[in-house]
């Protein structure tokens, strides 16, 4: 049996290919799946079947594109309602392939119509005795470390699919083997659940003694929990499952991105103050000069999400980078999320924009040394240093009396911290602080510094922490 994980760290996504005999099978195609047939074509194999775990929410799929260009069948859970041809997928279907078998159990939950994949190989070892290695593949329903999160639906409540998840994963799941591997859809960073471990596969005998949410004994206090302190989600996520619903068109119907001079991005943003322009160069890069009013989305991370989640898919942004090849990743990155019409990108980038005689704005940065010197001199209050990492990530060490805002939650409304004030942001790293700047400069405040190297760096310089239950003692 080939069997292959394709990462996607942009998106924190997994999708994978199994082939036996000539024959090959891919699961959650990412929306550029040139991937899998160069993948095929190394191994002799030709694409035969797609499969999809779920109608996924956080990014655009390339099973339509994919089945077009190899002639597969597409197979999805019978409660998608999908609307191109495809074999719903039921408890107990098959498909055999060369000496693997792949068999779906329905498993509602994080969405109603998910379903995980049990693949077989019943091929024979190296030592002529019959393999029977198994896997399931997880999609959303069951992560490392963690579920999918139950409020992905517009006919159930989070409550419903919690209740549902529950069952999917005490009767069907943890009814496997403890040695069955599992692979996920989606791994560390993704907003498809909440506490995922960094490892990309494990096995259910693992997940049975680590899993957070197996340990949780009852149904009615699984439920309460999972449907307790969700973090913020997307309005994006409803959107693109509904396109991957239909199924998305190919990316090669993307019409040419115009080339905008200074004056035409100058004009646009005279116009209209809310226009979306995007800078997607490296954080340190924007914070020595961008474009008044531009958000900061660096290339380096996870580039797709935050710009999904930030502008929605219909913002119609203008791209800015330094060279064309991060125009051009940036524009296939935003596709992979749904993002598909923009503006065009400024020629020449900040260069070409200073050139023209344009200003620029800058964004300081501080060190974390400087920063407990100011806070204990007490140059900057306390309350004016803005944590903006998820709650999980704060319950685990934050700097004393400061105040925390999800970077999740700022297209719900930004923090409130005084626009005449100093205000020092930081998250882990200093990827999701310098965005969180550019969103507060955006709104009008003059005096915004980025915590370099975040969190991570604060702990490393043994700086004052506590953690929550420290706080609350």
């Amino acid at each position: 049996m080939f069997f292959e994980q394709f990462y996607l760290t942009c998106l924190a996504h997994a999708s994978y290919m199994i082939g036996s005999e000539g024959g090959a099978a891919v699961v959650d195609p990412q929306r550029d799946v040139d991937i899998y047939l160069k993948a095929a074509a190394e191994q002799n194999l030709k694409i035969l079947h797609i499969f999809e775990t779920h109608l996924h929410a956080d990014f655009v799929s390339g099973h339509k594109e994919l089945a077009a260009r190899t002639g597969a069948k597409i197979y999805i859970g019978a409660q998608a309602n999908a609307g191109f041809p495809h074999v719903p997928l039921t408890d107990g279907f098959e498909v055999k392939m060369g000496a693997v078998r792949i068999r779906a159990l329905e498993t509602p939950g994080h969405t109603p119509e998910s379903v995980c994949l049990v693949i077989t190989d019943e091929g024979k070892s190296a030592d002529g005795k019959s393999g029977q290695l198994s896997a399931v593949l997880t999609g959303d329903t069951l992560f490392i470390g963690d579920v999918g999160r139950p409020d992905l639906s517009k006919t159930h409540t989070p409550k419903e699919l919690a209740g549902l998840l529950y069952d999917s994963l005490h009767q069907k799941l943890l009814a496997l083997p403890d040695a069955v591997l599992v692979y996920p859809a989606h791994g560390a960073g993704s907003l498809c659940g909440r506490s995922m471990r960094a490892e990309r596969s494990s096995t259910i005998g693992t997940e049975r003694l680590t899993n957070y949410a197996l340990q949780i004994a009852s149904r009615e206090e699984f439920t309460a929990q999972l449907t307790r302190n969700l973090p913020a989600r997307p309005e994006y996520f409803l959107e693109d499952a509904e396109i991957n619903r239909s199924g998305a068109g190919t990316l090669t119907e993307l019409p040419p991105l115009p080339a905008l001079s200074p004056a035409d991005v100058q004009a646009l943003l005279q116009q209209n103050t809310n226009a979306n322009v995007l800078d997607v160069r490296p954080g340190d890069a924007f914070a020595a000069g961008h474009v008044p009013g531009s958000i900061g989305i660096a290339l380096s991370g996870q580039f797709a999400s935050w710009a999904g989640g930030i502008l929605g898919i219909h913002s119609k942004p203008v791209l800015i980078g330094d060279t064309d090849e991060q125009i051009e990743e940036a524009r296939l990155r935003l596709a992979r999320v749904g993002i598909e019409d923009l503006r065009g990108y400024l020629a020449g980038g900040v260069a070409a924009w200073q050139k023209a005689g344009l200003p620029v704005t800058k964004t300081a940065q501080i060190s974390p040394q400087e920063l407990n010197q100011k806070l204990r001199e007490g140059s900057l209050r306390a309350l004016d240093v803005l944590d903006v990492r998820r709650e999980g990530e704060w319950q685990a060490g934050h700097i004393p009396e400061v105040q925390c805002q999800a970077l999740d939650t700022f297209p719900h409304g930004l923090p409130a911290v005084d626009r005449d004030h100093p205000v020092a942001v930081h998250c882990k790293s200093g990827y999701r602080s310098m965005i969180a700047c550019s969103l507060l400069e955006r709104a009008g405040h003059r005096n915004v510094i980025n915590l370099a190297g975040g969190f991570d760096a604060w702990h490393a310089a043994e700086l004052p922490e506590v953690a929550e239950q420290l706080a609350k003692a």
